[in-house]
């Protein structure tokens, strides 16, 4: 496995940790191809009954590692690219790949969990927050929209007011805050002893029965899951063609610049 994901299973849990703790975890292109390994192995990997993910460091993960990522635009393309529209990319599979294993996720999260950060979090079915969490669907800031699949969980998790005024405005919430909203499960002082609490609980249970009923609600709950994925991609693509992106990125950068008028949609 890529030093970026440490990954080992013991008595049917497996513990993922992000482990670029000096870069906060940031998301290069080599961190999502090694998320996207470690899922499969899990997928292959019979053992494995709940999986417990985490960052390693003072955040859990703080997003895009945007200096590498699109300093190299051939990487930002293949991040991008995908065979079928409903399919998912690269970039989407760090989320929707949680989504799809067939069995029980808990993500255990503490300091910054911001924009891809985030998105890999809503992958998870269940989210354990640190009360130093701070969290934000943050590409807004940058003049992008949410395209890494977290769509899918946002909209079965929030009202669509709530999350549409935070992925609009890349506000960032406490964990209190994101707790009353729905966007993590509980709050707690020691987050990874819960998760850990949970997993014993869950290992109680049958795992055909985990799967089937993980199924159930991944796969069947919400219609339109593959037109969603689909217009995140189409949607980002725009964006990132526009210049009001690239303004965006120059605000966010400190640099005072008017946007121009919208693009037609």
């Amino acid at each position: 496995m890529d030093e970026r994901i440490d990954y080992r299973v013991n008595d049917g849990v497996a513990q993922v940790v992000l482990n670029r703790a000096d870069k906060r975890n940031a998301l290069d292109w080599h961190s999502f191809k090694a998320i996207v390994a470690v899922q499969k192995a899990i997928a292959k990997d019979k053992r494995v009954r709940v999986v417990i993910l985490s960052g390693a460091g003072e955040d859990f993960c703080s997003g895009l590692d945007v200096k590498s990522v699109m300093g190299k635009p051939k990487q930002a393309l293949g991040l991008l690219a995908k065979w079928w529209p409903g399919r998912a990319n690269l970039a989407q599979r760090v989320s929707t790949g949680w989504r799809a294993l067939p069995v029980p996720v808990i993500a255990v999260l503490h300091g910054r969990t911001w924009g891809g950060g985030l998105q890999i979090a809503l992958g998870a079915d269940f989210r354990i927050a640190a009360r130093d969490t701070d969290l934000s669907i943050m590409e807004g800031k940058w003049g992008l929209i949410p395209d890494m699949g977290g769509s899918l969980a946002l909209r079965e998790l929030m009202a669509a007011d709530h999350a549409l005024w935070l992925a609009m405005t890349a506000e960032r919430l406490g964990a209190e805050k994101a707790a009353e909203l729905g966007l993590v499960t509980e709050v707690c002082d020691d987050p990874m002893a819960r998760a850990r609490t949970m997993a014993d609980t869950l290992m109680d249970c049958s795992p055909d029965a985990l799967a089937a009923v993980k199924g159930l609600f991944r796969r069947h709950n919400l219609p339109g899951s593959g037109r969603l994925l689909a217009a995140e991609t189409w949607r980002q693509c725009k964006v990132l063609m526009g210049r009001n992106q690239r303004i965006a990125t120059a605000r966010a950068l400190g640099k005072e610049r008017d946007y121009e008028p919208r693009r037609g949609w």
